[in-house]
C-alpha cells in the first residue's frame, strides 16, 4: 500500500468532471493509498528533512461536496510518505522552481511524479527545441530585433510568454502587422523572461491535439478545437474537446521523444501536436486525462499508478 501526497492548488476548488489530478486522486484512493494534500508553500526545510503542513483527505464523485478533509498534519515527506504527484498549476516561476529543489530532497527515497529536477530543467516550450525537425519554426529570445527579424521572415507568427500556461498571453500576429514591438515592451514591463514567437499553424483550426504519454508511451488523445476565429484552443479558454484518433505522424513524434521522457523519470506528460507539429511538451500538471477517459474508456491515471507501483517494487 503506497502512502501518497499531493502537491496541488486547492482540491476544494477542483472541477471534479474535468481536471486530472482528481482522476489521479480518486484512483489512488480507489487502490486503498492513504492520500493527503498540501500547498506547496507550506514545505519546510530543516536539518535537512523536509516537511510540509498537510490535510488527509476523503474523495467522493459528488460536485459541490467532494473533499472530506482530516485535521492538519505535519509530514515528513523522506518517512511519512512513498509518493508524492507534483501536481500545482504553473505559472513556472523562481517559487515553482524552488518547489523542485525541496522535493529534490526527498526524491527518489520518497517518488516524486514528475522527477522534480527534470521537471525543472524541462521548460515547457524549451524541452520540444531538443527535437529537430518536430516544431514548426520557432525563435525563443527577448531580443525585439531578433523577434522583428522572424516576423519579417515568417509573416503569419504566434507570440506566446515562454513560460505560460493555458493558453495565456498567446497572440497571432498576421504579416507585416504593426503590433509585434508593442507587445514586445508590455511583456518586458512585467517579465524578463524571453518570448517565443512560431510561424502560425493554419491546421489549428481543425484542433490542437493533446497526447497523453505515460512513462514514455503515448495512450491515447483527445482534440481541442478553438471557438470559431480564435487561436487558443486550451479547454480552459474556450477550446472544446473531442475525440480523436492518433496518426501515424503523431506516432512519429512520440516515438522520437518517448525513450527521453522515460530517461528523465518524466512519467506523466501532455504533449501538444498541431498538423504534422509538436509545440510542447508538457511535464507540470498536464491535462486531458478525464476527457480521454470519457472518449475512448483509456484510464491514464491508472496507467500511471500501474508504473509508479511497479518502479516502487523494484
Amino acid at each position: 500500500m503506497l502512502r501518497v501526497a499531493i502537491q496541488m492548488d486547492p482540491i476544494e476548488g477542483v472541477d471534479i468532471e474535468s481536471d486530472t489530478t482528481w482522476l489521479q486522486a480518486m484512483e489512488a484512493q480507489n487502490r486503498g493509498y492513504p492520500l493527503w494534500v498540501y500547498d506547496f508553500r507550506t514545505l519546510a526545510l530543516e536539518d535537512g528533512r523536509l516537511f510540509c503542513r498537510a490535510r488527509p483527505v476523503t474523495l467522493r464523485q459528488q460536485r459541490g461536496d467532494h473533499v472530506v478533509f482530516g485535521d492538519w498534519e505535519k509530514l515528513d515527506l523522506g518517512s511519512d510518505v512513498d509518493v508524492i504527484l507534483m501536481r500545482q498549476d504553473p505559472p513556472f516561476d523562481m517559487a515553482y522552481v524552488t518547489a523542485t529543489y525541496l522535493l529534490e530532497t526527498v526524491h527518489p527515497h520518497t517518488l516524486v511524479v514528475n522527477d522534480p529536477a527534470e521537471v525543472r530543467s524541462a521548460p515547457e516550450k524549451l524541452l520540444a527545441t531538443r527535437f529537430p525537425g518536430l516544431q514548426p519554426p520557432t525563435l525563443i529570445s527577448a531580443d525585439p530585433v531578433a523577434l522583428d527579424d522572424f516576423h519579417v521572415r515568417h509573416g503569419d507568427v504566434v507570440l506566446k510568454p515562454l513560460h505560460g500556461a493555458a493558453g495565456s498571453g498567446v497572440v497571432r500576429l498576421k504579416a507585416e502587422d504593426p503590433n509585434l514591438g508593442a507587445l514586445i515592451e508590455i511583456h518586458a514591463a512585467a517579465s524578463r523572461d524571453p518570448l517565443v514567437i512560431q510561424k502560425f499553424v493554419p491546421a489549428v483550426s481543425k484542433g490542437d491535439k493533446r497526447i497523453i504519454l505515460i512513462d514514455g508511451e503515448p495512450v491515447g488523445a483527445i482534440n481541442r478545437i478553438p471557438a470559431a476565429g480564435a487561436v487558443r484552443s486550451n479547454l480552459r479558454v474556450g477550446g472544446v474537446a473531442a475525440p480523436v484518433e492518433l496518426t501515424d505522424r503523431d506516432r512519429e513524434i512520440c516515438a522520437a521523444i518517448g525513450p527521453t521522457l522515460k530517461d528523465r523519470g518524466l512519467i506523466f506528460v501532455g504533449i501538444d501536436v498541431i498538423g504534422d507539429f509538436l509545440t510542447e511538451i508538457n511535464v507540470t500538471s498536464p491535462t486531458g486525462a478525464q476527457q480521454l477517459k470519457r472518449f475512448t474508456g483509456v484510464d491514464a491515471a491508472a496507467l500511471m499508478w500501474d508504473v509508479i507501483e511497479r518502479r516502487r517494487a523494484a
